[in-house]
């Protein structure tokens, strides 16, 4: 078992930065891939970005490149969404998720694809 648990929301004006952390317990992520997905009310939960095992490789969706950067420092089992120029529509619930299953393709976007999930942070952007 994973279980993983988000930090650093909060309410913060358009323009500004946030550092979303997600820490695991119970088992080593490590060896992990790990996302991040987002969903605002009434939305669909979506992928906002994708970071490899070792962090050699990462995937962003369209809407928040160059914006937000994913990192992980798999010493502390953490891994890290540094958002900056943050908008009202990156108003959403942050969850961060882990893939436990071995894959040599792209890194998934997909949430079905993902196994264990935190429970989520809020990140507020106001006008």
């Amino acid at each position: 078992q994973v279980q993983l648990v988000e930090s650093g929301g909060g309410l913060v004006q358009a323009g500004d930065s946030l550092r979303l952390s997600c820490t695991a317990s119970g088992r080593t992520v490590q060896r992990y891939t790990m996302g991040w997905f987002r969903q605002a009310p009434g939305k669909e939960r979506e992928f906002v970005a994708a970071i490899s095992r070792t962090g050699t490789i990462t995937s962003y969706a369209d809407s928040v490149k160059g914006r937000f950067t994913i990192s992980r420092d798999n010493a502390r089992n953490t891994v890290y969404l540094q958002l900056n120029s943050l908008r009202p529509e990156d108003t959403a619930v942050y969850y961060c998720a882990t893939d436990t299953n071995p894959r040599s393709g792209t890194l998934p976007t997909r949430a079905d694809f993902y196994d264990y999930w935190g429970q989520g942070t809020t990140v507020t952007v106001s006008s």
